[in-house]
């Protein structure tokens, strides 16, 4: 028995291998194809170019590997059952569930490693490719965005610093503003908040410290347009790919404490963990669905593995966007798939005939 459960770990890790590198590689060179009309400007090197994809990979990587996982496990076991290797175990006295222990195993290291990529590999990537679009493209960084706070000049040069910014409503809270003089800093200015009015930013509960002569003025409103509008700052803002999950929930308590309620951050906190779960209750399946289906030869199991796969991907999309919308709350939207799905993998893996 383990000479064949060897037998088959290498089979299946070759056609992973072949797989989920294959379709990320391609899927990575399509977003470049996609941008690339985009970079033409500034005259890129092949290099700058193929550094760009390859920082994209692991972001595809990621999303492609339980689709991988489940046609490998398919492909592998249909074909076994195919040459009557299934039936020879059985009739040697083997346990045909003894025999898929490693492969338990595996899914579970998977989905372990999927995790780990998703939390330490793909926010730095996709940042370092971010960057690398931007350099590209010959645009600016103008704005730093660090833990949820935004850091960034006004077009007079004056340092600003705001705490919070809600990019659908675009209200800022926490507003620091450093007007600088020849060589010292001339005067701060706090705000309680900034709202954009359709031209300028407008400060709220607004206090001027002159630094020369220590005066001290308070006004209800200042308008302030020498601030750049909003569009620049949700381009500013990271994405969820670009942050880790303690990053996601240090921003989401940040917004929670300045009176702000977003739904997405919390969704993407749960799917950052679901996601890379689904991995070994993909592996379970497609042995189970292998075993009880007689679907022949190998294009057939990688067929229905990518109709199942794209039914759970647009299923699952689907539930993260009406959590998004404020339908379904958070853990359910994120979580309701990958249980169903893990519930029917276990359950026809429990029952797989013997």
């Amino acid at each position: 028995m383990t000479i064949i459960q060897r037998l088959y770990l290498r089979e299946f890790f070759v056609l992973l291998c072949l797989l989920v590198a294959g379709l990320s590689g391609i899927f990575s060179l399509m977003d470049l194809t996609g941008k690339i009309q985009g970079f033409l400007p500034g005259k890129p090197s092949a290099a700058s170019l193929i550094l760009y994809a390859a920082y994209t990979i692991p972001k595809y990587f990621l999303y492609l590997l339980p689709m991988s996982v489940l046609i490998s496990g398919m492909f592998i076991f249909s074909q076994a059952s195919r040459r009557k290797e299934i039936i020879a175990v059985k009739a040697a006295g083997g346990k045909l569930t003894s025999l898929f222990y490693p492969f338990i195993t595996v899914g579970v290291l998977l989905s372990i490693g999927a995790f780990v990529v998703g939390e330490v590999v793909v926010p730095d990537f996709t940042r370092r490719s971010v960057d690398i679009k931007n350099y590209l493209e010959g645009s600016t960084k103008k704005i730093v965005f660090d833990n949820g706070r935004l850091w960034l000049r006004s077009t007079d040069g004056s340092p600003v610093k705001i705490e919070v910014y809600n990019t659908e409503k675009k209200l800022a809270k926490g507003i620091q503003i450093f007007v600088l003089g020849k060589d010292f800093l001339r005067e701060r200015i706090t705000a309680e908040s900034a709202y954009w009015d359709g031209r300028t930013w407008i400060l709220e509960t607004v206090t001027s410290y002159d630094m020369e002569t220590g005066a001290i003025q308070k006004r209800k409103t200042l308008p302030y347009p020498v601030l750049e509008s909003p569009d620049l700052f949700s381009q500013a803002m990271k994405t969820t790919e670009e942050m880790d999950i303690a990053e996601l929930y240090r921003y989401m308590q940040r917004l929670k404490n300045a009176g702000f309620r977003n739904i997405k951050l919390a969704v993407d906190i749960n799917s950052k963990i679901s996601f890379p779960l689904i991995n070994i209750f993909m592996m379970l399946l497609g042995i189970s669905l292998s075993l009880r289906i007689g679907l022949g030869g190998g294009m057939l199991s990688a067929g229905l593995g990518l109709i199942i796969s794209l039914v759970y991907g647009f299923s699952y999309a689907f539930f993260l966007s009406m959590g998004y919308a404020g339908i379904l709350h958070p853990i359910l939207a994120a979580w309701i798939m990958p249980c169903l799905f893990s519930i029917l993998s276990v359950s026809l893996f429990l029952t797989i005939p013997e």
